[in-house]
Formats: structure tokens, sequence, C-alpha cells
């Protein structure tokens, strides 16, 4: 009886010390979060503001629609970039969850896996059977979820190649078009 008990305050502990870590996995995020979100905001106002102070000076129309052009391509370069950063920030997150998930995952097998030990060591005669078929399914479910996580992660790690070759296709392709239409002008 003392070992179930201890077993479970054990198991209850862990849970506790998950819970904190995806509270402090969640805090860090949205700070990491937050933290970007007013550096950009305050990017964007001194961009403005330096915009139009720079709209203002020109006298010639196609000089300020060339600077337009030129406020545009920059603008789509400095959100690409940011979106880079915030997807960054999301991706390390997830990373985060899905390692705390792994752990949990594998402490939650090896402690039924060892009560598994502890009951065909106490279990009555002819109990060995079922015990191994139960420790068996166990193990088939542990090496289903580890192929399944694995898996997740290629498809991660494929998303996250696919996301970063299409930004950067997309700010390839509006540096060049913002040269052709320089070049135009």
């Amino acid at each position: 009886m003392f070992a179930i008990n201890e077993q479970f305050s054990k198991f209850s502990n862990n849970g506790f010390e998950n819970v904190l870590r995806i509270a402090q996995i969640y805090l860090d995020s949205g700070e990491r979060l937050i933290k970007q979100q007013l550096e950009l905001s305050k990017q964007a106002l001194e961009d403005n503001v330096q915009a139009a102070q720079d709209l203002a000076k020109l006298k010639d129309p196609q000089e300020a629609l060339g600077h337009i052009n030129k406020l545009f391509s920059q603008s789509f370069e400095k959100a690409v970039k940011n979106s880079r950063s915030i997807y960054d920030i999301v991706s390390k997150t997830q990373s985060e969850y899905s390692a705390l998930a792994e752990d949990s995952l594998s402490s939650i097998n090896k402690s039924l896996i060892g009560s598994l030990d502890t009951l065909s060591q106490n279990g009555p005669a002819g109990s060995d059977a079922a015990v191994n078929a139960l420790k068996s399914s166990f193990a088939a479910a542990a090496a289903t979820v580890n192929s399944l996580t694995r898996a997740a992660q290629q498809v991660a790690e494929f998303a996250d190649t696919s996301v970063k070759a299409a930004a950067s296709a997309s700010s390839d392709a509006v540096k060049a078009s913002a040269k052709r239409t320089n070049a135009s002008a």
C-alpha cells in the first residue's frame, strides 16, 4: 500500500511540475511576442514619421512616386522579416511543448512499466501472462507514439523549410519588382 501512495505522490508531483513548465513556456513565449510587437510598433512609428518628412520635402511627382515605391518595397521586406521572427518564436514554443510532452510520456511509460513489474512480482500465481501482455501493449503503444512524434517532427521541419523558402521568394520578388520600377522611373 505504501508503494502505491509513494508512486501516486511522485506522479502527482510530476504532473504539477509539468503544469508549471507549461505555464513558464507560455509566459516566456508571450513575453517574446509582446517584446517583438512593441519593437515593431516603435519602428513603424519612426519609419512613418521619417517617410512623411521625406515626402513633404519632395517637389516632383515622379520623384514622389519613386519614393513611395521604395517605401512600399522596404515595408514589405520589414513585414517579411517580422513575420519570420514571429514564426520563429511560435516554432520555438511549439518545439518546447513537444519536448515537454515527449518527456512526460516517457516518464509515464516508465512509471507504468515499473508498476507492472511490481504487479508481476506481487501478483497471484499465473498472472505473469496477463502482465506480460500488458507490458507488450504498453511497449507497442510507446513505439507508436514515438513513430508519430518523429513523423510530426519531420512534417514540422518540412513546413518550417517551406515557410522560410516562401518568405524568401516573396521578398526576392518584391526586391526585383522594386528594381524594375526604379529602373523604369
